[in-house]
């Protein structure tokens, strides 16, 4: 071969190796890194959107289950795994199905450390669950941390994290000011003493966590025996004698009246499903004569007592102007044997299928025809009821509230990158999401905060890849500037009168 033939056989060789070298590298460059800043932001619209306009936004948290006296008494956590895996059934399911052993999950004859451990084991394999991004996250923004935690970086980060939760700033009101939280409303029962909710206020505490109205063991009649153990606690902590359906419920008028000087503005049910049977004011009293008396109701004797409390409770709500919140669609407690060893909330619960939408429509109806329909959030469990709340909706706003009917964010396994873009969608196409009051945390833990993040960065992928796709005019781009923000914060603050 001539020697330029060979000098080009080499230039092209060279070039070769130079091009697939530069095809690598941009296919490597273009990959994002787990985490980073622009985690699930897609588009450059929905990075500007996230970072200048919902990052900067204070949290308001709306629902969640808090417990008071850890607020109340700036709890001090002893370690990673009490503040990340103690009551955290999400968890717990996810290392139960990773073959881990009870005892690590909720035994008390093991360690912290034995139980993170467990957790950390169980990590690798939650990818693609959202439990894999809420970790790494909860990680991130409390800690400091971008280690990816697996068996190898378990003891590093758990000492890390222990080595901060030692520090005054990582105790349980210094968590709430970390991620600038500005409101956190409780669940709480009726017959509640509030006590740690006016500690927490008197303290001077610059952060507001105010009490929810949770009536539900009020209109649980399936068991006379516990229901008149209820009734009888009501009694005592409200100083009515109950004797009489009217009794209790002057009792519970008077509790209501208690939560609302102590700045209550919610309510919340947790149902399976909505309850509208027809009844007669003599019925209900008859009822309840004979349940308080400890005979078993039937079935329709229970769906007429319990359609009769949701409309007394949805009447006080109006008179406050409260706003009330329906969770409906679990089937809790599955797992009987665990039931009985462990209680409830421990991870036993699931997805129901309930046909409920005559009955949640006439409901809302009962309420609306007395013009005793007050601010409602309506949360399902079930996706498939999507399009069946975004379009009940629109058949009780009254032009008084902006949103007045709410459909909830992504509630309880839905509450994940896909359950909250099909509840947006769903939204978006069939009601206004413009006035959706967004994200709560839903949570026991002082380490979910993240989860309004989380939403946020879906929020502003939705909406940035609509603007970049021509689907919303960028001439608009300050009215989808304003709508982030809103739905991040201004909304719901506006809604609840924050």
């Amino acid at each position: 071969m001539p020697e330029h033939g060979i000098y080009l056989l080499g230039l092209c060789f060279q070039f070769a190796m130079s091009f697939f070298a530069f095809i690598h590298h941009l296919k490597y460059s273009i990959m994002k890194n787990f985490m980073d800043e622009n985690f699930l932001l897609q588009t450059e619209t929905a990075q500007k959107l996230y970072h200048e306009h919902a990052a900067k936004m204070p949290i308001i948290d709306y629902h969640c289950h808090l417990i008071p006296q850890m607020v109340a008494d700036d709890h001090k956590f002893k370690s990673l795994t009490e503040i990340w895996l103690g009551g955290d059934h999400y968890k717990w399911r996810a290392m139960r199905t990773n073959g881990v052993e009870e005892r690590y999950c909720t035994g008390k004859d093991t360690s912290d450390w034995e139980k993170f451990e467990k957790w950390a084991e169980t990590v690798p394999y939650t990818m693609r669950n959202p439990l894999y991004h809420w970790t790494h996250l909860e990680l991130k923004t409390a800690f400091g941390i971008d280690k990816v935690l697996n068996p190898k970086t378990a003891r590093e980060i758990y000492d890390e994290c222990n080595a901060k939760l030692a520090l005054p700033e990582y105790s349980a009101r210094g968590m709430m000011r970390r991620y600038r939280v500005e409101v956190v409303c409780t669940t709480d029962d009726p017959v509640d003493s509030l006590e740690y909710h006016i500690k927490t206020r008197e303290s001077g505490f610059e952060i507001k966590m105010l009490p929810t109205w949770r009536p539900d063991k009020a209109m649980a009649v399936e068991i006379p025996a516990d229901f008149r153990a209820y009734i009888e606690k009501l009694s005592e902590v409200s100083g009515i004698v109950i004797s009489t359906f009217d009794d209790m419920i002057a009792a519970l008028r008077k509790r209501h009246d208690f939560f609302a000087q102590q700045g209550c503005k919610l309510s919340d049910h947790g149902i399976e499903e909505f309850y509208a049977e027809d009844y007669t004011d003599a019925e209900i009293k008859a009822i309840f004569n004979k349940v308080y008396g400890g005979k078993e109701l039937t079935r329709e004797e229970i769906l007429k007592f319990k359609s009769a409390m949701l409309v007394e409770f949805g009447e006080m709500d109006y008179e406050k102007g409260w706003t009330q919140q329906f969770h409906y669609g679990a089937i809790r407690n599955n797992n009987t044997k665990m039931f009985k060893l462990l209680g409830p909330d421990t991870g036993f619960d699931s997805i129901g299928e309930f046909t409920t939408a005559k009955a949640m429509s006439k409901f809302l109806d009962r309420l609306n025809t007395k013009g005793k329909l007050t601010k409602t959030i309506l949360y399902n469990l079930n996706p498939c009821a999507n399009e069946v709340i975004a379009t009940m909706l629109g058949n009780f706003q009254d032009g008084t509230i902006p949103g007045k009917i709410q459909f909830g964010s992504g509630w309880w396994f839905l509450d994940q990158k896909d359950g909250m873009e099909k509840q947006m969608n769903a939204l978006s196409l069939l009601g206004l999401l413009s006035r959706f009051v967004g994200m709560l945390t839903d949570s026991r833990s002082f380490l979910s905060y993240p989860r309004h993040e989380y939403f946020r960065r879906t929020l502003c992928n939705l909406v940035g890849k609509d603007v970049e796709n021509g689907e919303i005019p960028v001439s608009e781009i300050d009215r989808v500037n304003q709508m982030i923000e809103d739905i991040s914060y201004y909304n719901a603050k506006k809604f609840f009168n924050f």
